[in-house]
């Protein structure tokens, strides 16, 4: 057998968290003249290339872990100096007044990022940084996923680095593991452990950047109602970039009702709305991408961050607070505690045992990361115990918006029982707001949320110029996704299963939820000898993991690409 391969820290994945916690251990390990050695893992061709985010942050970690950030080119797009929340009727649009949304949303001061260069420029970081400090080795491997954990006498002990291992140079060790991926692997090691009572639960983020002809560099609007007038959970939002940029996205909760809700689509439909219109005529798309996030916060969090030989940060733990869209900071700061508990466990003598590893999670709930989360828990929930919010209200102030007068206008609607109405916004403003406590809940699995023949209500259309929508076939072409011949990365468990499900749907006149909902036009139906059966066009996969979400039968499994293969989102 060959030499085992095994570093002091071992990071999963090229994440804003783990690249965090690189820098700031190579700072401590600078210091302290501690030697190490640090392996990153990264599945993307190149650190970044995989990053798909909105992105407004404050601004508050990156001021702690890097104080001198204008002097280190720290990529910012803009800091917002004009911060809306607005509501979308298919033709006009509504700027709320600030007392009438969360503060939360007001992101004034805020960076306007392209996470993407974020990261890229993180890397960077972390290699300059290790050349002062001779005391660790460090290695970045871009091109490489973990496939698998290997877990050892009761611990995490590595990973694989290939789909299917045949000798130990197939594995990596690490005396201690660090997932800072979207659960490709890092879900392993939650069921392994059980560390999950309540599931996760998940939304896509469909995402555009547009050359246009002015600038609204600095500018960031969140926005409810058109196109979402169906009763799911989402909205929009407009960032605007230097250089003449635009960020276009939505963000789509994946518990719809709707099996062919189809988010490429939805953003298609945002674009026409006349206010986006009138900012991308003449323009250019430049990029498209989709990402999942999680957003069942506080009580879907692992009953663990941490157990023998490994951490979860990030999404892998799930810190996304989705009350204000806030994951980036979060998870630099799970980043930032993680790298001090290691470097004080490596002084001690570095046993990773779970009570070694135990302040990390005490540390992180003392934070904002999960206070905040704590008291925005019923924030996701508030939506589902009561669907008249997205179902009527929503819809009423939207048509309202278009009448011209946004309240008066909404009671011309047919607003709904004006008592139960004001009951409802009560009940809601207490769970959001006031910290109501109504105890634990726990979500279903997304999927568990689909009503297999609902049709959602037709929707009138804005006039819009066609040269600015995009088919999904199309849109592929702009999340740039390449792969190496025989990158089989969809596992597809039974194909009777789908078959089943295939006639199941087109009865209803419908399609199955992993075709429609697919963000990068990769499932399919064939018929093959007189059988409709599932199909993939694998090579168009942007590894947003959505299909496996919403599958009602829960025989999908979506894993990391090889060899560097997947979509670019570079600039993104």
């Amino acid at each position: 057998m060959s030499t085992r391969i095994e570093y002091d820290v071992l990071l999963v994945g090229g994440s804003p968290s783990n690249l965090t916690l690189a820098y700031r251990l190579l700072e401590l390990a600078k210091e302290s003249g501690k030697e190490l050695t640090i392996a990153i893992l990264e599945k993307g061709k190149e650190f970044g290339s995989h990053i798909c985010s909105g992105a407004v942050s404050h601004p508050h970690v990156i001021e702690k872990v890097w104080p001198n950030y204008k002097e280190m080119g720290f990529p910012i797009e803009a800091v917002c100096n004009d911060s809306n929340m607005s509501v979308l009727g298919t033709e006009k649009k509504w700027d709320l007044p600030p007392n009438l949304y969360p503060k939360t949303f007001d992101k004034s001061g805020y960076f306007v990022l392209t996470l993407s260069n974020v990261v890229a420029w993180m890397a960077q970081k972390v290699q300059e940084k290790a050349k002062e400090v001779p005391n660790v080795a460090l290695d970045l491997f871009n091109g490489f996923s973990a496939h698998s954990v290997v877990f050892e006498n009761g611990r995490v002990a590595g990973v694989s680095v290939v789909e299917k291992p045949q000798s130990d140079e197939d594995y990596v060790f690490g005396k201690i593991i660090c997932f800072g991926d979207k659960g490709f692997v890092s879900r392993d090691v939650i069921d392994k452990y059980n560390l999950r009572d309540c599931p996760q639960i998940w939304s896509v983020g469909v995402k555009e950047v547009w050359q246009v002809n002015e600038d609204y560099a600095g500018k960031v609007w969140h926005t409810l109602g058109y196109p979402l007038l169906e009763g799911t959970f989402g909205g929009g939002f407009v960032y605007g970039m230097k250089d003449k940029r635009l960020t276009i996205g939505m963000v789509i909760s994946l518990d719809s009702k709707d099996p062919n809700m189809n988010p490429q689509l939805k953003l298609q439909e945002y674009k026409k709305h006349p206010w986006i219109q009138s900012m991308i005529a003449g323009g250019k798309l430049l990029k498209y991408g989709a990402a999942l996030l999680p957003e069942g916060g506080y009580y879907s969090l692992p009953k663990k961050f941490a157990v023998p030989g490994a951490i979860l940060l990030g999404d892998a733990l799930g810190v996304l607070n989705v009350k204000n869209l806030a994951g980036i900071d979060r998870s630099m700061e799970c980043g930032r505690v993680a790298a001090e508990l290691i470097a004080d466990i490596f002084a001690k003598g570095g046993d990773f045992t779970e009570e070694a590893l135990a302040p990390y999670q005490k540390t992180l709930e003392n934070s904002f990361v999960i206070k905040e989360s704590y008291h925005d828990r019923y924030f996701r929930w508030t939506f589902m115990e009561n669907p008249r919010l997205l179902g009527q209200y929503i819809p009423k102030v939207a048509k309202g918006v278009d009448s011209g007068h946004p309240l008066l206008g909404t009671i011309k609607a047919g607003f709904p029982n004006p008592f139960q109405a004001a009951g409802d916004a009560l009940r809601a403003l207490g769970l959001m707001e006031q910290g109501k406590d109504i105890g634990p809940i726990k979500y279903q699995a997304d999927y568990k949320h689909i009503v297999a023949d609902f049709t959602p209500p037709k929707m009138d259309e804005p006039k819009f110029d066609k040269a600015t929508v995009y088919s999904r076939a199309d849109a592929v072409f702009f999340a740039g996704p390449k792969y190496h011949e025989g990158n089989i990365h969809i596992d597809e468990y039974n194909a009777d299963t789908c078959v089943k499900c295939i006639k199941t749907y087109e009865g209803l006149g419908k399609t199955t939820p992993c075709v429609a909902d697919c963000t990068a036009e990769v499932h399919r139906v064939d018929i093959v000898a007189d059988l409709r059966k599932h199909g993939m066009s694998l090579e168009n996969c942007i590894q947003c993991r959505t299909c496996e979400i919403v599958c009602p039968e829960v025989n999908l499994r979506v894993r990391p690409t090889e060899q560097g293969s997947g979509p670019d989102f570079m600039g993104l």
